[in-house]
């Protein structure tokens, strides 16, 4: 009976959509980020914070604030249980591991703590046996630090995130009362709501400006606001108070004038209202924002005392209409539109990096054609929220320093930027210019952007794994909209106490038969209000051909967990899900989208050799990932030719390291052209580069006597000006280890007897010259002018934070006898003018020879 009612109204309607903040957009206070790490602390003079590098965001040598004073705690009879109260201390729920020795370096200033002994469940550290404050025997060599459960404590109060104070506002939504029939998300105009005693309250519009609305613009994801037609909602309030009617009230347009009757016969299904059956229950009034804040509770506003539903008797409810970015803009013509705004300006001079989800990332800007980074020196929300607003996004979530997306590379061409937060751009901002002296890439600063909501998490979901991060790829497929199953309501035709009855049995389950959702919107409390159901969405599997690190990259996007550390395609030991249809295939990323079904994929003509659950797509997701790039200036100072005997390359070509046309020659007699360099592969990112392949499946070589751990570690080639390859390398992984590291970082990686191979983060790997197949054969290569192209990860085998700087591009010019190798870069280094400038064909990363 529910099918039939549903199917003879035929009438889907945008719900009373929440746009809820989630747990990291519970702020109130100052805009000004607090020194790093947490400050949640027994005492006003005791703070903690993680340090050191490298390290995740849980993990670290645990530093102390005390008298005024940053320092350490000695690791001498540190026990785990001590891990749990400082870990407590730094806002995660528990321990898992500690360190000792200095693992993550070693600190500065006083060793404040020593010989510490906690049983675990104190309060505080200072509840805990130790020597006393600033007592102790120890040097920095015994810097002790601390690994934490990744879980936080429910309202801890994290450094770059504004405080949150209970009595203030902490949830806001736009509840939309206009239904577009079938519109898609996001929700860009709506009724502005608070949270209030488990419902939701409205805000009186008396006094309401455009500064406020940018503000919830910028809550919600968007970067601007724009004009409100007051005079509609006007009509909606007066619609609401009409006691015992339900008026449908349509077009903005319709005149006030035109009788009732008229007025609803014109009401078509694109345009519609949702009627008020519920008294207006006003929260906040004589809200009062400059526009720079990002978030309400920021502002300064007054609760409503006594009966506030009688309040605000010359306003309305506060109405905000937003602007979407280009990435979230619905419909052709707003697509069109920002487009033709983006070519006018031109290539934009500011980008994210290294970030995992939408709008995060390292900031990069363009200055003298040259991407680089900015220091972290006074960053500041303010200063975040214009770069987020640049982007098309709205206002900053968090300010973060300390290269926690990662570090850059290049120049840091800005520091001690100081916007106000009203400036169209990151350039309008006061800043001064770097010196070498002042910065290093570990104070890059980043970004983590307010989005709109747009559902995306809620079509995939990962199945049969041993943690949240991992298992076999499921997606939804909704009956009509593949993108996003809708609400709508259920007739009142034949309606009755049975009916009803069966509504709120399934209300009390959550889920409906048939694999529908019911809810109720528009009541004065939980209990009542308008039957809504959402039509049932078919999950499936999908299929694992051609599943790679980018198709996996975008699930785990997708999910919001992070990166993609592998592209699973077979599942078997993850079958723990009664799901066994497939309902995707072909699918086809380039790896920026943010959802699987932006991707091309076959639609509803499924295509898939192996269709059993066995082959369907999974993922391993991770927080961080590795960044590989290529030292370029090392590449262009030891560039040389030598003409090697042949009999000296017997290893080198049983290792494929030779043109073709060597096979050819008269062994052992003659030689080859070699053209060699050295190259040093540093690791930028925030995990280690470890090789895919585990040590059981290495390879062993006699010839060069190691270990192969990845098939193909590194494409080098010679190009023509127009992108035709006349000549090739090819290098596997000979060994990956850390040859020499940063300051204060640990090499973790030999390759001798067997060893780990990985390259550590912070540290490099070193090919000199000297090494086989550590060259381009160029025996058959023709004088010319020529681009020689180095490619890291060619395949994307080992999963990393940005791939669009594994490629390495020099100039060079052949004689026939010398070669100049100059203008060495990384691949995304420069603006597209200069690289147009340099090449006159788009990028190549591929291997295939044209």
């Amino acid at each position: 009976q529910g099918h039939t009612a549903m199917g003879g109204c035929g009438t889907w309607a945008w719900p009373e959509l929440l746009v809820l903040l989630g747990s990291s957009w519970l702020w109130v206070g100052s805009a000004q980020p607090t020194p790093p790490g947490p400050t949640n602390a027994p005492g006003p003079q005791l703070r903690f914070r993680l340090a050191g590098y490298p390290r995740k965001h849980n993990e670290g040598r645990v530093e102390v604030f005390y008298n005024d004073e940053w320092g350490t705690i000695c690791d001498d009879d540190f026990t785990l249980g001590n891990a749990h109260v400082l870990c407590r201390h730094l806002g995660f729920v528990a321990a898992t591991g500690w360190a000792h020795s200095a693992k993550y370096g070693k600190g500065v200033g006083r060793i404040w703590l020593d010989n510490v002994n906690c049983a675990g469940s104190e309060k505080g550290i200072g509840d805990c046996k130790h020597r006393g404050w600033g007592n102790s025997d120890c040097s920095h060599e015994e810097d002790a630090g601390v690994v934490c459960k990744d879980e936080r404590i429910p309202g801890f109060k994290d450094s770059n995130v504004i405080e949150t104070e209970q009595s203030h506002v902490e949830e806001v939504r736009l509840r939309p009362v206009v239904s577009g029939g079938r519109r898609q998300l996001p929700v860009t105009e709506g009724i502005v709501e608070v949270r209030y005693k488990d419902s939701w309250a409205q805000i009186c519009d008396q006094g309401w400006d455009s500064h406020n609305s940018r503000v919830v613009c910028g809550m919600m994801g968007f970067p601007a606001e724009k004009k409100v037609n007051r005079n509609f909602y006007k009509r909606l309030k007066r619609a609401a108070r009409m006691k015992g009617h339900r008026p449908r009230l349509g077009s903005r347009l319709a005149s006030k004038s035109q009788p009732k009757q008229k007025r609803r016969e014109d009401v078509g299904p694109k345009k519609r209202l949702f009627t008020e059956r519920q008294q207006l229950n006003y929260r906040l009034h004589s809200v009062s924002c400059t526009g720079t804040e990002v978030h309400l509770s920021m502002c300064s506003f007054e609760f409503y005392r006594g009966n506030s539903s009688a309040a605000c008797g010359a306003g309305m409810p506060a109405v905000v209409s937003c602007v979407p970015g280009p990435l979230f803009a619905t419909g052709n013509a707003h697509k069109k539109k920002q487009r033709q705004q983006q070519q006018q300006q031109g290539q934009p001079r500011i980008r994210l990096k290294g970030g995992a989800r939408v709008g995060e990332g390292r900031v990069e800007v363009l200055k003298s054609s040259e991407w680089g980074t900015i220091c972290d020196d006074r960053w500041n929300l303010q200063s975040a929220s214009v770069v987020c607003r640049e982007l098309g996004f709205g206002s900053a979530k968090e300010a973060l320093t300390g290269a926690r997306m990662g570090q850059g590379t290049g120049p840091i061409h800005l520091n001690e930027v100081q916007c106000r937060g009203t400036e169209k751009s990151l350039w309008n901002c006061p800043f001064r210019n770097i010196t070498q002296e002042d910065c290093k890439h570990s104070e890059d600063a980043a970004v983590r952007c307010n989005i709109p909501y747009m559902g995306y998490e809620n079509l995939i979901r990962l199945n049969g794994g041993r943690s949240r991060f991992e298992g076999r790829v499921e997606v939804a497929v909704g009956a009509g909209d593949r993108d996003q199953p809708r609400w709508g309501l259920v007739c009142g035709e034949g309606w009755g106490t049975l009916e009803a009855m069966v509504a709120c049995r399934q209300l009390g389950l959550g889920f409906a038969n048939h694999g529908l959702q019911i809810r109720l919107a528009g009541g004065r409390t939980e209990f009542e209000g308008r039957v809504e159901v959402k039509r049932g969405s078919k999950w499936g599997t999908v299929c694992s051909d051609g599943w790679t690190t980018k198709e996996a990259m975008v699930a785990c996007r997708q999910l919001g967990l992070g990166y993609s550390l592998h592209a699973v395609t077979e599942t078997w030991y993850w079958d723990a899900s009664n799901v066994t249809e497939m309902v995707m295939s072909g699918v086809k990323c380039t790896g920026h989208e943010m959802s699987l079904s932006h991707c091309q994929h076959h639609g509803a003509s499924l295509s898939c050799r192996n269709t059993g659950t066995r082959f369907a797509a999974g993922v391993i997701c991770s927080e961080t990932a590795s960044d590989l790039l290529l030292h370029a200036p090392l590449v262009q100072e030891t560039a040389y030719i030598e003409d090697r005997p042949l009999h000296m390359l017997y290893c080198a070509a049983e290792e494929n390291c030779l043109a073709s046309s060597a096979r050819l020659a008269n062994w052992p007699y003659g030689h080859r052209r070699l053209l060699r360099f050295s190259s040093q592969i540093h690791n930028r990112g925030r995990a280690d580069f470890r090789p895919k392949a585990g040590r059981h499946s290495w390879v062993w070589h006699e010839c060069h006597r190691h270990y192969h751990s990845m098939d193909i570690f590194t494409h080098y080639d010679i190009l023509t000006p127009n992108g035709t390859k006349v000549a090739e390398g090819h290098k596997a992984s000979f060994c990956l280890e850390d040859t020499e590291c940063e300051e204060d970082v640990a090499k973790r990686y030999e390759c001798a007897n067997f060893g780990e191979q990985g390259i550590t983060v912070g540290c490099w790997d070193l090919y000199r010259h000297d090494i086989d197949c550590q060259w381009i054969d160029i025996t058959d290569v023709k004088p010319g002018n020529y681009i020689l192209q180095v490619v890291i990860n060619p395949n994307f085998e080992v999963a990393e934070s940005d791939f669009t700087n594994n490629a390495m591009k020099c100039n060079c010019k052949y004689d026939g006898h010398r070669i100049w190798v100059h203008s060495c870069h990384i691949g995304d280094a420069l603006s597209e003018e200069a690289n147009k400038r340099f090449e006159q064909y788009p990028g190549q990363l591929n291997n295939q020879i044209s």
